[in-house]
């Protein structure tokens, strides 16, 4: 069974105010013409605090943005740069969001409440600032299903839908409005690093990597990573390790972000920011989740690469600090992280207790065949074969060698997945007869398939996910 969050009081630490202004700034959230609560995280209000607050309460903070007691006195739209599809982008930051609040939950963690759709911002350029309600409820989903299959994401807070009607050219218009509030361990971005680079801030980097160091500390080094008395090498080691075990987990969750731009990169590794993503049907490489990455840029497969060229990136950042070699080696870790936390991941989905890497990249690379001959995507696969069961062939052999792992929760009777016809299937009934039924039903097989999954092997330091 998996470890609820810790339930904790409310404890506000605007920690962000630490800062000077050069990080971000203060901005007016949009004035919706109606706020109807859609969604609110049940399972985390408790963890930072706010599960006493009733919806008319809840509606005034994350729908009016009324300031939450003594946190942050007003919005804080954050600036920062970023590669897009690798291209550097320096007209960039905050352009439909903000950092509304920061508090601690039971574990003592410094949480960011951070808004999707709230309105435009110095960096919306052209763009309204607002949301879809079909881009809030996907997000919803996405990060309901990596949450059950342990993969460190960011929590969708809440959701309102705000009563005003978009015109998108992706999907049918005019459309529903909303606005969303997801809860981070840190909206910092690798891109927050790069704008200071290019503006040869030294001084406000240095105060950056203090902030992280402080507030969002990462794991110790996992065995191979040398003492490092340099705070920039530090956090690079930090991010490095949380950013392996993040593309670990998409592989083994079958999941496709879609758009790993830096400025989509949290330095805490959590899987961030919900747009054209997409759960692989098939184990497919080249599968990807937007249309436009006509080159496969991060496609399924390419994942990892990803986020090793976005670590990489943020060492080049951290040469205004530090030396080129410790950065340099720290980048070295990112394979040998990942194949580790590959592995590890693979043989906690599957059922089975690890045996050592030899022997799981054995398991892995049957499992990989096994799954493409039986024309079944991952979902399906780890449902079959969970704890060594209905295996054949070099996959049966495998797993003979491996002990079962049991798990407290019931396991489900079918696969359970989030295909994209199944989450145009649940946007249906909302669009057409306003049924959020099959999205609550979701939701709640979604947390009880993670219940019986159990708690992910996950670095030491992260905590609850």
């Amino acid at each position: 069974m998996r470890a609820e969050p810790q339930a904790a009081g409310y404890r506000p630490d605007p920690a962000i105010l630490d800062l000077p202004d050069w990080l971000g700034d203060p901005v007016e959230p949009a004035a919706f013409p109606r706020t109807e609560l859609r969604f609110r995280n049940r399972r985390w209000d408790r963890a930072v605090g706010l599960a006493a607050m009733d919806d008319g309460q809840w509606v005034r903070h994350f729908g009016r943005f009324e300031p939450l007691p003594d946190n942050v006195p007003q919005p804080l739209a954050l600036r920062y740069h970023g590669h897009q599809f690798r291209v550097y982008n320096p007209e960039i930051g905050d352009g439909r969001g903000f950092l509304f609040g920061q508090l601690r939950d039971g574990a003592g963690r410094l949480l960011d409440l951070g808004t999707k759709g709230s309105g435009t911002t110095p960096y919306s350029r052209t763009a309204d600032g607002r949301l879809t309600l079909k881009g809030a409820v996907r997000e919803v989903l996405a990060t309901e299903m990596l949450e059950a299959l342990g993969a460190y994401t960011s929590k969708t807070f809440s959701v309102i839908e705000t009563g005003e009607d978009l015109w998108r050219g992706d999907e049918p218009s005019p459309t529903r409005s909303a606005v969303l509030v997801r809860l981070s361990h840190s909206h910092i971005r690798i891109g927050t690093f790069q704008r200071l680079l290019v503006l040869e801030e030294r001084d406000h980097m240095a105060a950056l990597v203090d902030y992280c160091l402080r507030h969002y500390p990462g794991p110790p080094p996992l065995g191979d990573a040398p003492a490092q008395e340099e705070p920039a090498v530090m956090l690079l080691h930090q991010v490095v390790e949380r950013c392996a075990d993040l593309a670990a987990s998409w592989m083994v969750a079958g999941f496709v972000h879609g758009v790993l731009n830096t400025d989509n990169i949290v330095i805490t590794g959590e899987s961030f920011d919900y747009g054209p993503w997409r759960f692989a049907p098939l184990w497919e490489p080249g599968f990807t989740a937007a249309y436009f990455d006509q080159q496969g840029l991060y496609a399924f497969g390419r994942q990892a690469e990803a986020l090793h060229w976005n670590c990489a990136q943020l060492a080049v950042a951290l040469r205004l600090l530090a030396d080129a070699a410790p950065l340099r080696a720290a980048l070295e870790r990112f394979a040998g992280l990942y194949e580790a936390a590959l592995l590890r991941r693979w043989c906690w989905r599957l059922g089975v207790a690890p045996r050592g890497t030899e022997g799981d990249t054995q398991l892995l690379a049957a499992s990989v065949t096994a799954m493409r001959a039986e024309g079944i995507g991952p979902d399906a696969f780890f449902h079959r074969h969970r704890g060594g069961g209905q295996a054949s062939g070099d996959l049966a052999d495998a797993l003979t060698l491996y002990q079962p792992t049991g798990s407290a929760g019931e396991w489900p009777a079918a696969p359970e997945a989030m295909l994209i016809d199944e989450v145009e299937a649940i946007w249906s009934a909302i669009a057409e007869r306003d049924d959020w039924s099959p999205f609550a039903r979701k939701i709640a097989a979604v947390r009880a398939f993670g219940d019986a999954l159990g708690d992910p092997p996950v670095p030491a330091g992260h905590g609850a996910i």
